[in-house]
């Protein structure tokens, strides 16, 4: 079976997609921070040597409906920097694909990982190198915005996960070269770093202005929680990208190649078998804060403001998942004009900007007594 003759299953998404006000003004300036950073090249034509994309590539991409989908109660400043952070991580990851992954250079990703790290300080204040490449000159441009006062205690976390994300980059190539597919085991906590899913919580904590409480942030139900909220978005990306990935970089970092190893199946057999554990791992997220989670709650004895910020996270944690899902089923990056791709999309349901839903989780926090 070809690549080209592959049929997407459907996954299930029981939030409803939001969008955030602030669209408009976030395509009002979605190439002028590109162009700064040098991502962006002003013709059809890319410089190898220094823009990562064309226009029409840029425009393919819809970052900046991914961010206004997948966090729709941010105000405009936290939405623009989310923005800004999805558009470097997907300078990166083109990149590297484009630099390293094409042409199998291994030594030159290690070198340039290695640098990248200098530009993940932990402290604030710390001097960072004089940029060579977009990659480093959208980072340098990031550290000085990605943490606010009242975002500081996260920042040795944020940038902790970011160079696991941009590590993972480097094995995903090793793997490659030397045509090792991951077990499925060892692959499941590996996506989670080479997708950046570990960043994900603090985006929607920046979104909501909502903590996680520290009182049941590491206990082993919320964490289980947040590892199937990471596991949907990487997971459900690999059956998004399935074509470009293998087709295009020669990728054997791709859960349905993973299956399709473990499982001895064919190419179409491992799909739905990934589109099987995808939901999973989504049913498991909302039983984890349907069901266990407030007991949880109850025997942290949160206060009252505590359980808001904690529902207040959740519903951002849900619209974060619905934006993702609508974004792999309609942006152009993964929705291409013809074939059997597109004839699988269904549309996901829209609520109004601005309106408020029923979330998985809510009133199961609020409502629960001490």
């Amino acid at each position: 079976m070809t690549v080209q003759a592959i049929k997407l299953p459907l996954l299930r998404m029981p939030y409803p997609v939001r969008v955030n006000p602030y669209l408009p003004a976030l395509r009002e300036e979605a190439e002028t921070w590109a162009r700064e950073m040098s991502m962006l090249d002003g013709d059809e034509a890319p410089s190898p040597h220094r823009a990562i994309w064309t226009l029409s590539q840029f425009h393919a991409m819809a970052v900046d409906q991914l961010t206004a989908w997948a966090l729709p109660d941010a105000s405009l400043a936290d939405l623009r920097l989310n923005h800004r952070f999805n558009l470097w991580a997907l300078a990166w990851d083109d990149y590297f694909a484009s630099a390293f992954k094409r042409t199998g250079d291994l030594t030159g990703a290690q070198a340039f990982t290695a640098r990248l790290h200098a530009f993940l300080p932990t402290e604030p204040g710390a001097r960072l190198p004089a940029p060579a490449n977009a990659v480093e000159r959208g980072m340098a441009d990031l550290q000085q915005r990605l943490f606010p006062p009242r975002m500081a205690h996260w920042r040795q976390g944020l940038n902790r996960a970011l160079a696991r994300y941009i590590d993972a980059g480097v094995q995903e190539l090793a793997n490659s070269r030397a045509g090792r597919v991951p077990d499925l085991i060892e692959y499941a906590q590996f996506r989670r770093e080479s997708f950046a899913a570990y960043t994900a919580p603090y985006s929607v904590e920046l979104s909501t202005g909502a903590r996680i409480p520290e009182q049941i942030r590491h206990s082993r139900v919320f964490r289980a929680l947040l590892d199937a909220f990471m596991d949907y978005m990487g997971m459900a990306n690999d059956i998004a990208s399935y074509q470009r990935e293998i087709h295009d970089e020669h990728d054997v970092n791709n859960l349905v190649i993973v299956l399709q190893t473990s499982l001895r199946s064919t190419v179409q057999e491992a799909m739905q078998a990934a589109a099987d554990l995808v939901t999973a791992r989504l049913r498991h997220f909302e039983h984890l804060t349907r069901s266990e989670l407030p007991p949880v709650v109850r025997r942290a004895r949160l206060n009252h403001g505590e359980r808001i910020d904690l529902e207040a996270w959740l519903r951002g944690a849900s619209s974060f998942l619905s934006g993702l899902h609508a974004w792999y089923t309609r942006a152009p990056r993964y929705a291409p004009a013809h074939g059997p791709f597109k004839e699988q999309r269904t549309p996901t349901a829209v609520a109004p900007a601005g309106e408020r839903y029923v979330s998985a989780s809510s009133g199961l926090i609020t409502s629960t007594h001490a």
